[in-house]
């Protein structure tokens, strides 16, 4: 008996029409290179490695196919002060010695503006003060991070005649003897209290 067999034609490639002069500026793709700048609205709160797609807004399909999507990838430009933690944002906030042991308010930067917040007297070095609802957005639900302000001690390099004879006389009292007590805790006990 005979065998039949069917294949896609090798001409048309199914398409069931010929073109017998391609344009010159698609060569019979039915489409052509070009660049297009288009705005997009960026979600608050989306993150460094997040894509987000645009469906429709990619690569034309060939022979008049529909158009595919558009994905962007982002990317975070590191901020001038705050460090992303999550939602939550991170200042370093650097005291001298004496407005640590003194107390004093102090401005802060966070994403709305600047605040002023109160360094309470005999603040150490590592203690965390938190700003609730100051962080960056959620993408996924409602409510916002915490801006937590860490605070570091600046201890001078070089000093004065004057500054090390007062650092001297002060060494020498009775409070700048170094005796953490029970009250103190260590760095381990806050970070457990804090995120608790």
């Amino acid at each position: 008996g005979q065998m039949q067999t069917t294949t896609t034609c090798p001409t048309c490639h199914g398409r069931g029409e010929v073109v017998t002069s391609f344009c010159s500026a698609c060569k019979g793709e039915g489409r052509v290179f070009g660049e297009e700048t288009i705005e997009i609205d960026i979600p608050a709160g989306v993150a460094e490695g997040m894509q987000l797609s645009l469906s429709g807004k990619g690569n034309v399909g060939p022979k008049g196919g529909p158009a595919g999507d558009l994905l962007i990838n982002i990317e975070e430009i590191p901020h001038e002060f705050l460090e992303r933690d999550n939602m939550n944002l991170v200042y370093e906030l650097y005291l001298n010695f004496a407005d640590a042991a003194l107390g004093r308010t102090v401005e802060v930067p966070t994403i709305d503006g600047k605040v002023k917040i109160k360094i309470p007297p005999g603040t150490q070095a590592g203690k965390i003060f938190r700003l609730k609802g100051k962080g960056l957005p959620s993408v996924q639900s409602y409510g916002r991070g915490d801006q937590l302000i860490h605070v570091n001690i600046w201890t001078p390099k070089k000093l004065t005649a004057r500054e090390r004879e007062l650092l001297e006389e002060l060494r020498q009292m009775p409070n700048f003897q170094p005796n953490p007590g029970k009250s103190e805790k260590s760095f381990f006990s806050k970070m457990r209290e804090f995120f608790d």
